[in-house]
């Protein structure tokens, strides 16, 4: 099992090698075999250690070797499978596997195609490295890594100099929660004299709860959780990311990468439970991402926008279920929002396949005819997504709500209001796209056709994925015995999930509202969007005051540009003038003076020996009568 474990990661860094160091040579064919090879060989390895894990048997530790000995501690570089990493390593091969499949046909005229999976590949392993390793430094090592596959991969087409800044803006805003993640890892080897998890987690829990070190160290952990899964006020990266090719969104910005926080708060979650006050900032901060972007979501034409801030709103649930301390919850909603929204930007990456690379849904319309496949799954994901039983979506993000519902009843209220808008922009983009009547083109027409298999397979694994993944968590209610609650209980333990108080005719009438809820969006989007056939209004025409405001994101990128942007180039203007005018002309005046006092120290070279005997003596006198007065 160690050797298999050690694998997992390293196939996919041989093929980046491979590809990446051949990536002008090697044939298309032989790129995709490597490329989908290596992640499928590790997604088996991983779905045998998986069940390795799940038959009982104890975690598996793997060091490759002793990376920082120390006298008093010492770091390796080592790797940890256990039930919380082994349910990551699926995800992260599974998803990942089927997307690499998917590129091959999404991506088969491209003429970076070597390119693409070789920072595919090489994403595939920091992620990896990421979710295995078993300390904060092997950590922040992935974390690193997917910050920089997440840069090439938005960049990838860099001739388009406006997918290059939006490369440079989200590397930046990483960069920032980055610091964040450093100072907590930095905290905690100053208080505990580890970064191992097992050292750290078992000294923490001598301490008080509520302790001021252990807060300050999980708030700074914390931000680097909002800046990789786009928080407020650190999550305007993430829709500009759509940059990128469409396999990307899907892989780095809806399944894997984005997830990295909530994955670091989990693993963590014996610090976090110590520290209820920033369990609480989580909780707030979920919410609020969960509602300000499902807001803007209503309002955006881009159909990969829509899906980006989809993603945010729903990562922002995930938070509210770390803050209420349901951590398997989250884990759920993490795992079950890996199928929908994979599965959701692949389909809209055929239908941007079909339309010849437009993405305003206001051009589209009446696709489900020609793309009925795409129409078909796109459907199981929209459906999910919304809450809707028994897909996937309704059993996780109703355990998040169960337990908001038992602990703060106020962010359970904001948790109904966000699911009924998720219900509406999301069949908003669903009937925009597929019903009613076609708005595009004549060419585009014409040019309209299904994706090919290499595409349409993973989409339909993923929607089935979408539709059952919901039997890994079946509650008690509905007769299950919330299998992944008693998978990850070695890890959370039975005492870290809220008591669950709530009777099972409560529970039934909490989910009801919810789902009717849902079903009233869903009606209403109908109505609007086929039934009266509305159409988001074109650029350019006057909206209304509100609506305006959600159309523009509430200016969030223009107020950060007023405030941070503009004051910065201010300032480097300033101090590029102060460089320029002080600090070289000083340089520039100690080197000027130097060679003018040279050149006057020449003349009296003369060559004459009474001249030089003079002036000896003169010196001498000199030297003593200043000798005498002193």
């Amino acid at each position: 099992m160690n050797t298999l474990a050690a694998l997992v990661p390293i196939l996919p860094l041989l093929s980046f090698l491979v590809i990446g160091l051949n990536f002008r040579r090697l044939p298309k064919p032989v790129t995709s075999i490597l490329a989908c090879g290596s992640v499928l060989v590790s997604f088996i390895f991983s779905v045998v250690l998986f069940f390795h894990i799940k038959g009982g048997n104890p975690t598996v530790n793997v060091t490759l070797f002793e990376w920082i000995p120390a006298a008093a501690t010492s770091l390796g570089f080592s790797f940890v499978v256990d039930p919380l990493s082994s349910l990551m390593l699926l995800i992260v091969t599974g998803v990942g596997f089927l997307i690499h499949v998917y590129s091959i046909g999404y991506m088969h005229d491209d003429e970076g195609f070597n390119r693409f999976f070789s920072y595919m590949n090489l994403f595939v392993f920091s992620m990896l490295v990421l979710v295995l390793g078993s300390n904060y430094l092997m950590m922040f090592i992935g974390w690193e890594g997917v910050g920089l596959c997440s840069y090439l991969l938005i960049g990838f087409w860099f001739k388009n100099q406006a997918y290059n800044n939006a490369a440079k803006k989200a590397f930046i805003m990483n960069r920032i929660g980055d610091l964040g993640f450093l100072l907590g890892m930095f905290i905690l080897y100053v208080q505990f004299g580890s970064l191992d998890y097992q050292t750290v987690f078992a000294k923490a829990s001598l301490l008080e709860s509520g302790n001021l070190i252990l807060t300050i160290a999980t708030m700074l952990l914390f931000v680097g959780a909002i800046g990789k899964s786009a928080q407020i006020p650190l999550f305007t990266w993430l829709p500009d990311a759509m940059a990128g090719p469409t396999p990307v969104s899907a892989l780095i910005h809806a399944a894997t990468m984005v997830t990295a926080g909530v994955y670091m708060v989990a693993r963590s979650h014996a610090l976090y439970i110590l520290a209820p006050a920033t369990m609480m900032v989580i909780a707030v901060i979920g919410i609020t991402t969960a509602l300000f972007a499902a807001t803007i979501a209503i309002f955006q034409n881009d159909i990969k926008k829509v899906l980006a801030y989809s993603t945010v709103s729903q990562l922002g649930y995930m938070f509210v279920g770390l803050g209420m301390g349901a951590f398997t919850g989250a884990m759920f909603h993490l795992t079950t929002h890996a199928f929908f929204k994979a599965l959701l930007f692949l389909a809209a990456g055929s239908v941007i396949h079909a339309m010849g690379g437009e993405q305003d849904i206001r051009k589209m319309g009446g696709l489900k005819k020609a793309l009925p496949i795409t129409w078909l799954v796109f459907l199981a994901g929209t459906i999910a997504i919304s809450g809707i039983p028994p897909f996937s979506g309704f059993f996780s993000k109703d355990e998040i709500l169960l337990h908001a519902y038992e602990q703060n009843k106020v962010i359970w209220v904001l948790g109904i209001l966000g699911s009924l808008m998720t219900a509406f922009y999301m069949f908003r983009l669903f009937y925009l796209t597929f019903a009613g009547m076609f708005r595009g083109t004549d060419k585009q027409k014409q040019h309209l056709h299904e994706s090919p298999k290499s595409m349409t397979i993973p989409l339909i694994i993923l929607a089935v994925l979408a539709v059952a993944g919901g039997l890994l968590n079946i509650p008690a209610v509905f007769g299950g015995s919330s299998s992944l609650n008693t998978f990850l209980s070695p890890i959370f333990g039975s005492g870290v999930e809220p008591v669950g108080e709530v009777s099972y005719g409560t529970e039934i009438l909490l989910m009801s509202i919810a789902v009717i809820g849902s079903l009233a969006m869903i009606g209403f989007a109908w109505f609007r969007f086929v039934k009266t056939a509305t159409i988001p209004v074109t650029d350019g025409i006057k909206r209304p005051a509100l609506s305006n405001l959600l159309y523009h994101k509430y200016y969030i990128d223009e107020i950060y540009q007023f405030l941070i942007e503009k004051p910065v180039l201010w300032l480097s203007d300033i101090m590029h003038l102060f460089d320029v005018y002080v600090i070289d002309k000083t340089v520039n005046f100690v080197g000027n003076a130097t060679v003018w006092l040279g050149k006057q120290s020449g003349f009296l070279q003369t060559g004459n020996i009474g001249f030089y005997l003079i002036a000896m003596v003169l010196s001498i006198v000199a030297f003593l009568v200043f000798g005498l007065m002193i």
